[in-house]
């Protein structure tokens, strides 16, 4: 059974930073590919940041330059480490990976963080 658990989000002013985690179970993390997500409401939910599993990095237009994701296998953990934060990034913020299974690929999400930004 695999399982993604989110922390770090919360309030933070214009300019800030907030470093999320994500730590996930089971003995695949370090053969997978990671991404973080965030969905604002009323919008759709969007690819944020990618990192391959041999630390190969890839990140949305609009946070490009502010956001940086990375990995310690050794803990099972992914991280997005977020600054210069702006009003639009306020969103909940998920994890997610594919998982293969036999001939299916499984996704698999975090609950989601709650990213606040205030003016």
């Amino acid at each position: 059974q695999v399982q993604l658990v989110e922390s770090g989000g919360g309030l933070v002013q214009t300019g800030g930073s907030l470093r999320l985690s994500c730590t996930a179970s089971g003995s695949f993390f370090s053969r997978n590919d990671m991404r973080w997500y965030r969905q604002a409401p009323g919008k759709q939910r969007e690819l944020v940041a990618f990192i391959s599993s041999g630390g190969a990095t890839n990140y949305a237009v609009s946070v490009k330059g502010r956001f940086t994701i990375s990995r310690d296998n050794s803990k099972n953990t992914v991280f997005l480490q977020m600054n210069s934060l702006k009003p639009e990034d306020t969103a909940v913020y998920y994890c997610k990976t594919d998982v293969l299974d036999g001939l299916r690929v499984v996704s698999y999400w975090g609950q989601g963080t709650q990213v606040t930004v205030s003016a």
